[in-house]
């Protein structure tokens, strides 16, 4: 397993989330950069009071990606990356007061995985993807020790990576 830090100045505009983020993420062998990246993204993306990597990583596929648990035990926020089942949303719904995904892969896929099927509160689910082509240049920048800027409003995102600027953007899915 390959340990990762990101050190990321977040700057969220949209949320009114100005802090900075020091993220040290352990990499599973079967996981790809894409994936990571996603995760450190949506991390970033959704930062409030309690909000975890999911303890199990991804050796524990019943539990969420990232999760923000609150005192009383509930689950708040319950977020998936990539393509999860039908099933896993399903659950999700139904432990989580909020759900989101956030892809990599073609959302058309993950869409007609939950058409098929029968998941609570499907309309409550929010569905983000980010391209290919900006987890790319961000895989070309990948160091074991990365810092960050990342500036989002309204769905643009600009990463300041040294002294590169990438530039992408986080689509919001619309489910059918």
């Amino acid at each position: 397993m390959a340990l990762y830090r990101f050190r990321i100045d977040l700057s969220d505009i949209d949320r009114g989330v100005y802090k900075n983020l020091d993220l040290r993420i352990a990499m599973h062998p079967s996981e790809a950069f894409p994936y990571l990246l996603t995760r450190v993204i949506a991390f970033a993306l959704n930062e409030r009071e309690n909000l975890e990597f999911s303890p199990g990583g991804l050796s524990d596929p019943d539990a969420p990606c990232i999760r923000s648990v609150e005192r009383d035990g509930t689950t708040s926020l319950w977020i998936e990356v990539g393509n999860p089942s039908a099933k896993k949303l399903h659950k999700a719904a139904k432990a989580a007061t909020m759900v989101k995904v956030y892809t990599y892969k073609d959302p058309e896929n993950l869409l007609r995985e939950m058409r098929g099927h029968k998941i609570h509160n499907v309309e409550q689910i929010e569905i983000f993807s980010l391209k290919p082509e900006l987890l790319e240049r961000l895989t070309a920048t990948l160091q074991r020790d990365n810092r960050w800027g990342l500036v989002h409003t309204d769905g643009s995102l600009v990463f300041s990576v040294g002294d590169r600027t990438e530039q992408g953007e986080v689509f919001r899915v619309q489910l059918p």
